[in-house]
């Protein structure tokens, strides 16, 4: 008896050990992450200039006179994760709610592998979908001459987002207690306000790391975003503006470049990180009070 629960204690030491050696070693990526951003994005910075790199309206890192100004991209990037979640969230979260809570069991057995799907599908098809059809629908809807634009860009995101939001919320909605329910009907509550009196509000905390996730994915797609935006380093003036997000800046020149402007995109990828360092941050400590309340 005596040797089992030696090796029982041993078992207990092994994995403490090991499970604290990956999370420093998560917290020594991250780190690693910040230090080289650091180290690569600031030369850019300096010498373009901080106000000239942030709040520059031009973008022209390959003229005769190269220009480096990225405010056109971090608008671009402010606006179409403000467009997806306002688009994604609300169908998400009660697609969530109905899978959850209100579907019989036959529809959820056919919704959910679906939902699934879509999570997997590479981001590259989804841009090629919004390619062939989002595109020309836009193009054809609002007889434009080119449908490529921020708001095909934020059509793609909301979709994108929509596994990640209603996957968390399902499994959030799923954990609270079942007596909880029960007690909301008893006391004469319909099943429409126990869902939304009681339930959603003892799932928030959930729910809440679903909205961070999906505003995560939106502000760091690329691939389908630079297919359907039309990549054009315009200012968001309208919705069908052809634009250009942070993400895509990088990736759409990062081949080709050297010297300053090489060093500008870096800068680009250590606002991007400081961008959703600080979005994560704010909806962290809003859902955080939402939740104490």
């Amino acid at each position: 008896m005596f040797e089992a629960h030696k090796k029982i204690i041993n078992t207990e030491k092994i994995a403490y050990w090991i499970f604290l050696v990956l999370g420093v070693m998560n917290v020594g990526f991250v780190l690693m992450i910040c230090v080289y951003l650091l180290i690569a994005g600031t030369p850019a910075i300096v010498k373009v200039g901080p106000i000239d790199f942030l709040f520059g309206t031009t973008w022209a890192s390959t003229a005769a006179q190269p220009k480096f100004g990225i405010l056109p991209f971090i608008l671009t990037s402010i606006y179409g994760t403000i467009g997806a979640i306002v688009i994604g969230l609300p169908l998400g979260f009660f697609s969530a709610v109905y899978l959850a809570k209100m579907a019989s069991r036959k529809v959820k057995a056919v919704i959910e592998p679906m939902v699934d799907l879509l999570a997997g599908i590479p981001s590259v098809v989804y841009g090629f979908i919004g390619m062939l059809v989002l595109v020309p629908g836009i193009r054809a809807l609002f007889g434009l001459p080119d449908g490529s634009g921020l708001l095909a860009a934020i059509i793609v995101l909301a979709i994108m987002i929509l596994p990640s939001i209603i996957k968390v919320s399902i499994t959030a909605i799923e954990a609270v207690p079942e007596e909880y329910t029960l007690g909301s009907l008893a006391l004469g509550a319909n099943k429409v306000e126990t869902i939304f009196r009681v339930v959603v509000p003892a799932a928030r905390s959930g729910i809440s790391a679903a909205v961070v996730l999906g505003v995560g994915r939106a502000i760091g797609e690329a691939m389908a975003v630079m297919m359907v935006a039309g990549n054009a380093a315009n200012m968001p003036d309208s919705l069908f503006q052809s634009v250009r997000f942070l993400t895509t800046a990088v990736a759409s020149e990062m081949s080709y470049s050297s010297g300053l402007q090489r060093e500008a995109l870096f800068s680009i990828a250590l606002v991007l990180f400081a961008f959703i360092m600080v979005i994560n941050g704010i909806l962290n400590m809003l859902l955080k009070k939402g939740i104490k309340r």
